[in-house]
Order: C-alpha cells, then sequence, then structure tokens
C-alpha cells in the first residue's frame, strides 16, 4: 500500500518551522501499523531536518552556525540575481537534507522522545513551502 499527502507549510524569513504534529496526525489517519513514511521538500532553498523540539536555544544555536558557516555576501558568490541570501539558502540545502525517511512503528512515526521534523527555511523572505509525505507500508 502507498499513498501520498502533500503539506504546505508558510514561513515568514529564516528559522526552523515545526511540522511534526501535522505528519504524526496524517501517519496515524493512515491506520498502518508498520512502513515508513518518507518526506521530501520540493524547493531548493530550503531543508527538512530532525532536531531536538524541548529547548529552542538548540535551534537558536543550529542557525547561527549555519549562517557563520555559510556566510551571506561571499564575494566568490555568482549566483546573487535574488539577493544575498539566496545562493547561502542553497549552499545550506546541500549541507543538510531535501528529504528524510522515518519508520512507521504501531501506527506512528518513530521519532525519539525529543525529536520534531523541522522545515528550515534559508530565505529571508516568507514562502509557501511544499513538503510531500509518502506511505508504504
Amino acid at each position: 500500500m502507498s499513498k501520498q499527502k502533500t503539506l504546505s507549510l508558510t514561513t515568514h524569513g529564516q528559522g526552523l518551522y515545526e511540522f511534526t504534529r501535522e505528519a504524526e496526525t496524517w501517519v496515524s489517519e493512515q491506520a498502518v501499523e508498520t512502513g515508513i513514511c518518507h518526506l521530501f521538500v520540493r524547493h531548493t532553498s530550503c531543508s527538512l531536518i530532525i532536531q531536538e523540539n524541548a529547548d529552542p536555544s538548540a535551534k537558536t544555536d543550529l542557525e547561527n552556525w549555519l549562517n557563520r558557516l555559510v556566510p551571506e555576501n561571499d564575494p566568490l558568490y555568482t549566483h546573487t540575481m535574488e539577493g544575498p541570501d539566496d545562493m547561502p539558502a542553497h549552499i545550506k540545502a546541500i549541507l543538510t537534507n531535501v528529504s528524510l525517511s522515518i519508520p512507521i512503528v504501531d501506527g506512528r512515526l518513530a521519532l525519539g522522545t525529543w525529536q520534531g521534523l523541522y522545515l528550515w527555511e534559508h530565505r529571508h523572505q516568507s514562502h509557501r513551502r511544499s513538503v510531500i509525505l509518502h506511505l508504504s507500508s
């Protein structure tokens, strides 16, 4: 069996946007005891991560670290027509993930106690992002 859903997520600039609850709700509605849920983001300037969802300082530290690793306005960038955050956003997306696979155990995503699903927006402007959830059992 195979099922799909597209989640539409609105971002308001750079940052981590949690969507664990939306994904967990959809998976539980499918009444599948075991399987795998594959997630894929259809964009080149954002990414998907599994990260701690208890202490907000973890998100802040991740954002600060990645922004330091991939700075804006690097003179080596030639892809600059869409703004100083565009090329760094593409680099950040390849350093992180555009897809994730999570086992389904007992009808639920097999995430750990402190793990959450996040869309990581790498652009400054607001965007509407599409995340495809594909369930296989």
